[in-house]
């Protein structure tokens, strides 16, 4: 059974992690702290793996249901979608740090 956003706010911490399942791989995962986090479970080249969105409510339901479209989007096309995430935070840490702001600074 899909979540739905008013389940997901009447959720409570447990002594024990939980999950809480979307359908495709997401899940919402809650630990004995009560963070909400949003996560995805897929395989590739034969391995599991778990690819992390962020947590509820800065990421909405709907969003990580998109999130997780993308990432099927991605595997569709044989990309490993926690290594694209990898690579496209690289890019932005490096941007940021040969930015001319920062080179004038220096």
């Amino acid at each position: 059974m899909p979540l739905t956003d008013t389940h997901i706010r009447s959720l409570k911490p447990e002594a024990k992690p939980r999950k809480y399942f979307d359908g495709d791989g997401l899940f919402l995962y809650v630990p004995p702290t009560g963070s909400k986090l949003w996560r995805m479970s897929y395989r590739f080249e034969g391995k599991s793996k778990l690819l992390s969105f962020g947590g509820y409510p800065a990421i909405s339901l709907k969003d990580a249901r998109a999130r997780r479209e993308e990432a099927k989007g991605l595997l569709a096309k044989g990309i490993d979608p926690s290594a694209q995430k990898k690579t496209a935070r690289q890019e932005r840490i490096a941007a940021e740090r040969d930015s001319f702001e920062n080179i004038a600074l220096e």
